[in-house]
């Protein structure tokens, strides 16, 4: 009996939260760095509902809207937590270490992202690379001006395996000319297609055995780990 109930505990662990408690664990780490959340999503869900009320009203029927504007103010809600939870899960990462690619693992069907920056200086500088059918994005992570020659030696790696492959090139950061973390997935989305599934499949061969060749956290200073900036993928899509 005693093992039952120990099993049973362990499948409890081991059970994925439902969807309030997924929502409550979103809630309070979006109330960490916007504390104001809980009267947004209050004044929103208050104000989608009684527009319905009104309407009901209006039209001599405001039972049956009092309902419809329940479910979609839950709607109107969740839609804004999602929102919100995502920027905070970026704020959340701001000036780490490797938040770049934190940024690029958050797309999501049709790229090919690597998991670890594929060049690094002492500096932190990184770079991050992902493949798709806009061909192949260097998303960078450092000023301009030293992130410009890690970009140059990686291009030069890339003519050789992969040559005529459209290579785009996305730095992260608050200057002009820069992207914000929280738009690099759209900004990536957003390239112009070139190439096939077939031609996709063929690049990211040889890229692989360009990995191979070498080992891409050459030049990354130690006591860096860019997998600890990743964010809340649950979270930042408000589930």
């Amino acid at each position: 009996m005693a093992d039952k109930r120990e099993e049973k505990k362990k499948k409890k662990k081991e059970r994925t939260p439902g969807t309030f408690a997924q929502m409550k664990q979103v809630y309070q780490m979006t109330k960490k760095s916007d504390p104001k959340i809980g009267w947004v999503l209050s004044l929103a869900a208050l104000g989608t509902l009684l527009v319905f009320i009104l309407i009901g009203v209006a039209l001599g029927n405001w039972i049956t809207f009092l309902i419809l504007g329940l479910g979609a103010a839950a709607v109107v809600a969740m839609l804004i937590l999602s929102r919100r939870a995502e920027a905070a899960a970026f704020s959340q990462i701001e000036g780490q270490p490797g938040r770049s690619g934190a940024a690029m693992n958050s797309v999501r069907r049709g790229w090919q992202v690597e998991e670890q920056p594929v060049a690094a200086n002492r500096n932190q500088d990184m770079v991050f690379r992902a493949l798709g059918r806009p061909g192949i994005v260097l998303v960078t992570e450092g000023p301009h001006s030293r992130v410009n020659a890690l970009v140059s030696t990686e291009k030069k790696h890339l003519n050789r395996v992969a040559p005529g492959v459209p290579v785009h090139v996305i730095e992260t950061g608050h200057d002009e000319g820069q992207v914000e973390l929280k738009d690099v997935v759209k900004t990536m989305n957003k390239l112009p297609k070139a190439l096939t599934q077939q031609e996709v499949q063929a690049v990211g061969g040889r890229l692989k055995t360009l990995n191979h060749m070498r080992n891409p956290m050459n030049g990354l200073p130690k006591g860096i780990d860019p997998m600890r900036a990743r964010p809340d993928r649950r979270a930042m899509r408000g589930r």
